[in-house]
């Protein structure tokens, strides 16, 4: 029984901190219809500025965990006014491009400012203990890892489904033409998602620094397992991104524990099946 706890808690660990990185791509996609490649390394920046505000400024880590996202929204904000915001209207390919170029240059100015090496953030010292669930012993930093996802996708869904500017959020991504006659401002909604997508990351990169070593590829990763979650879950739906989320973590929760020697192996293996018997995804809307 301890062993399957622990399993579960190590899925939802990794599903609810998966969650709140890949919504942030979906919700990108499904306003703007952009597949943002550079998503990753922005969570990478959120988990460097994270270093940087604890290590170096001495900032409380909860400070730096409210400081830091902001900081990475408007960048992205700054990207997207200067440069995501002037190809809307090409082909879809040209938006891939750019952001991967963007992937490229933020993984190289991470090497050069931080430096090549793998570095660590000790967890804040009232989550470092453990804590006791039906004889599995767990981190107390992981339950406020799942705490946290559940607050934040609680929060996206109320922002999305019970406020003005979510409404109007939603009547872009449906028809823009039709936002902009009635009065939206399409263009300024546009950054703001891609700035929330953004913060999305970045909360994500600071929330995992503590459980996770950084080093200048750790988005390499995150963005492949993000783009397995939205197919997975459907791209553009965001209760798609918390079923894929929860997948991906329960294979590898359970998968790592019991098959490890498959671990790289089984969020492929989910994705492929569901490619082959539903390619729109699980919770996604067919062309």
């Amino acid at each position: 029984m301890s062993t399957f706890v622990a399993a579960l808690l190590n899925s939802l660990d990794i599903g609810m901190l998966l969650f709140v990185i890949a919504s942030g791509l979906t919700i990108v996609f499904g306003v703007l219809g952009v597949l943002n490649f550079a998503h990753g390394a922005l969570y990478m920046l959120g988990a460097y500025f994270a270093l940087t505000a604890v290590r170096w400024i001495e900032l409380p880590f909860w400070a730096a965990l409210v400081i830091v996202p902001f900081a990475v929204a408007i960048l992205a904000a700054a990207v997207e006014r200067l440069a995501l915001r002037r190809i809307y209207a090409r082909h879809p390919t040209q938006a891939l491009l750019l952001t991967f170029a963007f992937l490229l240059i933020l993984n190289d100015a991470v090497r050069m400012i931080w430096g090549p090496g793998y570095q660590i953030i000790d967890p804040p010292r009232a989550l470092t203990g453990t804590f006791v669930l039906a004889g599995a012993v767990y981190p107390l930093y992981s339950l406020f890892v799942i705490a946290s996802g559940a607050a934040v996708g609680l929060a996206v869904w109320l922002l999305f489904s019970r406020t003005l500017i979510g409404k109007r959020i939603r009547a872009a991504a449906l028809d823009r033409d039709m936002a902009l006659a009635v009065g939206i401002d399409v263009p300024r909604l546009y950054t703001l998602v891609f700035a929330f997508g953004a913060w999305l990351a970045a909360f994500g990169g600071a929330l995992a620094a503590p459980m996770r070593a950084l080093g200048p590829a750790m988005g390499d990763r995150i963005i492949i397992e993000s783009f397995i979650i939205v197919v997975i879950g459907g791209l553009g739906s965001f209760p798609g991104a918390l079923l894929g989320a929860l997948i991906l973590g329960a294979l590898h929760g359970f998968g790592g524990r019991w098959f490890p020697q498959f671990d790289i192996v089984w969020p492929y293996v989910g994705m492929a099946l569901v490619l082959l018997l539903r390619p729109h995804g699980l919770l996604g809307r067919s062309a």
